[in-house]
């Protein structure tokens, strides 16, 4: 009898060794899955930071262009924004006086406007590899 108990002595510390290396390989399993989730969480409020930030960007550009600056374009320009990191594309549709989007004023005289396009370009992540572009369309009525 005695000797049957030190003979299962060792296998009850095998198991347990065995037992030990799966809750081993589970916890690191769960360490990995839980870093790749930061990951993404981290990259996903970095999108969201530079789309404000090229949102901004073309608030701050069409505040400054408004008047007749945007009437008066000819040729496509470019505007950095070092503050933002955006990167402002102006570009005018039609040269050329075309009529608005409204149908007449309110003594049924035509408007004519000018149509501009504004391209905002902020770069986001490791390295800069992404990209978040917001176009928007303006159109100005020309006196």
């Amino acid at each position: 009898m005695i000797t049957s108990i030190k003979t299962q002595q060792g296998i009850v510390l095998f198991f347990s060794l065995i037992v030990l290396v799966l809750m081993t390989l589970i916890g690191v399993a769960l360490a990995v899955n839980s870093t790749q989730s930061l990951r993404m969480a981290g990259a996903g409020s970095e999108r969201i930071e530079a789309m404000a930030s090229a949102k901004g960007g073309q608030d701050k550009v069409i505040l400054a262009n408004t008047g007749n600056t945007f009437t008066s374009m000819i040729a496509i320009s470019q505007i950095v924004d070092n503050d933002l990191g955006v990167t402002n594309t102006i570009t005018p549709l039609i040269v050329g006086d075309v009529r608005c989007q409204r149908n007449v004023k309110g003594n049924s005289v035509p408007i004519l406007c000018r149509r501009i396009e504004i391209s905002s370009a902020s770069t986001f992540g490791r390295n800069n590899m992404g990209l978040v572009t917001v176009v928007v369309g303006i159109e100005q009525e020309v006196n």
